[in-house]
């Protein structure tokens, strides 16, 4: 019986909603929980993850207001500093909303987080969570709770645990988090879009990228300006090019990683997919539109027996749900 609670555990896990409340087995954890509950994303210890966030978001806006937006011609400047300001703003907000936000239990909430969490006593109680009582927290909470190891309290509808928050994500905070990543996937694209630009007039026609009225007392078309137009500092192109590619890589990888993510919550909302908080993976696929449109439109029923059907798109969900695990 208790394998085959795992199993079907497992499955519901599948569609990235973790909703095991056991610990692990003795032995399993690479980590020990902190001895207190972690508030909020700011408690410490820092998650490296997360000092690599937030130094990537400030070198992306000095960049991006500092060095190449301001070498866009006429409206179009205006355009990306109101656009890209706006997403940014937004970002910084929601983003330190997710972090600073306390994602616990009502209950656990109430309670003092400067007094020491005890040990989990296997040999007491089978799970950590059981008639929807906590015997770490020592409260009572909500039937989609869980405990998380990583900040060692009872989270409210617990989504996952985001490293590059340093937080636990759950109803209290979820919003922002997913609002969070929708914004930056907006912003990096615009930024994108503008480092395209500039690279490509940079080759084709470099007057459209010399329109502040500072370049009129500059003739040399290898001197170029920064920090327009408050602050021009001179620089040679090949300085220009290489801030120019570094940024674009770093954009084009983290678009690469946050749209994958932002995709993986956004496939999350389709139906069937939300109602794995009560049914497993099988009874998903069983109901799965997917199922229903591949014996529509491609081939005729009889010829793909819905077994095989079943296994491909349990095979895609599979594969979508795991490559997201490295993201969140």
């Amino acid at each position: 019986m208790k394998g085959k609670h795992r199993r079907e555990t497992g499955k519901m896990n599948l569609c990235g909603r973790n909703l095991r409340r056991v610990t692990p087995e003795a032995g399993t954890c690479k980590e020990k929980p902190p001895l207190l509950s972690r508030v909020n994303g700011w408690s410490l210890p820092l998650n490296t993850l997360q000092v690599v966030a937030w130094t990537t978001f400030l070198a992306m806006t000095f960049t991006s207001f500092g060095i190449f937006i301001p070498l866009l011609p006429g409206v179009w400047r205006y355009v990306a500093y109101s656009v890209t300001s706006g997403l940014f703003l937004f970002h910084f907000v929601v983003h330190l909303v997710a972090i600073s936000t306390d994602p616990a239990e009502p209950n656990v909430r109430i309670k003092n987080y400067n007094k020491p969490v005890p040990v989990f006593d296997r040999s007491k109680h089978a799970h950590v969570i059981q008639n929807q009582y906590c015997h770490l927290c020592k409260v009572t909470v909500s039937a989609k709770a869980k405990h998380c190891s990583a900040c060692n309290k009872c989270v409210a509808d617990f989504d996952h645990h985001c490293k590059w928050l340093n937080n636990c994500v759950g109803s209290r905070n979820y919003w922002c988090f997913f609002s969070s990543v929708a914004s930056a996937v907006a912003g990096l694209f615009c930024l994108v879009v503008v480092l395209l630009y500039i690279l490509i007039q940079y080759i084709m026609d470099q007057e459209e990228l010399r329109t502040d009225p500072h370049f009129e007392k500059i003739t040399d078309e290898n001197t170029w300006l920064l920090f327009l137009p408050f602050f021009p500092v001179r620089t040679k192109a090949p300085v220009l090019l290489i801030i120019g590619a570094a940024m674009l890589v770093l954009d084009l990888v983290s678009l690469l990683m946050l749209g994958h993510l932002l995709l993986f919550h956004l496939y999350l909302f389709f139906p069937y997919s939300l109602s794995t908080d009560l049914r497993s993976i099988s009874d998903v696929v069983a109901e799965s539109k997917t199922v229903d449109m591949l014996r529509e439109l491609m081939v005729p029923s009889a010829l793909i027996p819905p077994r095989s059907l079943a296994s491909v798109n349990f095979l895609f969900r599979s594969v979508l749900v795991l490559s997201s695990s490295f993201f969140i």
